[in-house]
């Protein structure tokens, strides 16, 4: 089962190679010079503009590296009328698929929404935490790569193709660095008294679970005795299923994997 890929606006915004499916009737990959191969995608910020434009709604999703840009098709959708409601600003999670064409000899990228989530400034500096690492495993692959210890097929294309070097990592790795430069580390959220959310969640999770999994609305209300918010228990179980350490057997339940 294929995750959904975490990935900041800033990389995903200098991506210019797209690769088709060997499989006609899936989707391709947006790949980004940061190595990320970008179908399915799992990302969070602040919505800071809704914008009508004919049939489409266009949003823009900044994080602290750079926006992404939101789409979403058809006025009468579910997810553009939910879209539609969340106030601006607001922090949220957007799942969708990476979506690149060209126009007038430029690339255009966006994200087409599936799924969004209004979270709290805790939740959203707690996924800015857990996105920071996965682009740091890539670029260590992608060091590997160029030193020839590396013989990821993945890994190599996107050397090929962007021509990577050590300072264009060294450039990512220190974007990486400055987007969490002011977010509190997790152990000083919980001394505060702010827990770990996707912790305490997959805690209850792997307790609770019966054999077809444990109601989401049960886990709101367990958690929320504990004054951890609706949204965050919400965010917290859509991260945790993008990261493939859940699943959801059937509507309103979700099981450990």
């Amino acid at each position: 089962m294929e995750g959904a890929t975490r990935v900041f606006a800033g990389e995903f915004s200098q991506s210019t190679l797209f690769v088709p499916p060997a499989d006609p009737g899936t989707p391709g990959w947006v790949v980004t010079p940061g190595g990320a191969w970008c179908r399915q995608m799992y990302i969070n910020g602040a919505l800071t503009e809704t914008v009508e434009a004919g049939d489409m709604l266009r949003c823009r999703i900044a994080d602290p590296t750079g926006a992404f840009d939101v789409i979403a098709g058809g006025r009468n959708t579910a997810i553009g009328q939910t879209l539609r409601k969340i106030p601006v600003p607001s922090f949220v999670t957007i799942t969708g698929s990476a979506q690149m064409y060209q126009k007038n000899g430029n690339v255009v990228l966006s994200v087409r929404p599936e799924h969004v989530q209004v979270i709290g400034r805790a939740c959203r500096d707690q996924l800015l935490l857990i996105t920071a690492e996965y682009p740091l495993r890539r670029l260590e692959q992608l060091r590997a790569a160029i030193g020839g210890t590396c013989t990821d097929d993945q890994a190599l294309r996107t050397v090929r193709h962007y021509t990577i070097t050590l300072p264009k990592i060294l450039e990512m790795v220190r974007m990486v660095e400055d987007a969490v430069q002011n977010v509190q580390p997790q152990e000083q959220q919980r001394s505060a008294g702010q827990p770990d959310v996707c912790a305490v969640v997959m805690e209850l999770m792997q307790a609770g679970s019966g054999p077809r999994g444990i109601a989401v609305e049960e886990i709101i209300e367990s958690l929320s005795l504990r004054g951890i918010r609706k949204e965050d228990v919400l965010a917290s179980l859509e991260s945790l299923i993008a990261d493939d350490e859940c699943y959801q057997p059937q509507k309103g339940y979700v099981k450990p994997l």
